[in-house]
């Protein structure tokens, strides 16, 4: 599999931008509290997605596989920096 497309990234973030712009306009027009959750929590989703298509397909394909060629430090600084942002995702959730 290819690394991300910087379109398809692209695209899903332009995506969540009109949803966090319709969920400013729901609050400004006072929508139902638990519809705002949901596009809130529907806005996450999608960001979330967004950056796990980063990170599994250009850091973890790209990045951790030409440190894994260059070897010692280097790897193992990929490999940290791949570990805490997964640590970040799931505290997120």
């Amino acid at each position: 599999m290819a690394a991300a497309d910087p379109s398809t990234v692209l695209a899903r973030l332009h995506r969540v931008e009109g949803q966090v712009r319709g969920i400013a306009h729901m609050v400004d027009q006072q929508a139902y509290c638990i519809d705002v959750v949901t596009q809130i929590s529907a806005a996450s989703r999608a960001l979330q997605s967004a950056a796990l298509m980063l990170l599994l397909d250009d850091h973890l394909r790209n990045c951790l596989s030409e440190a894994a060629q260059t070897g010692g430090g280097v790897h193992d600084d990929k490999v940290r920096e791949a570990m805490g942002a997964i640590s970040r995702l799931v505290r997120s959730q």
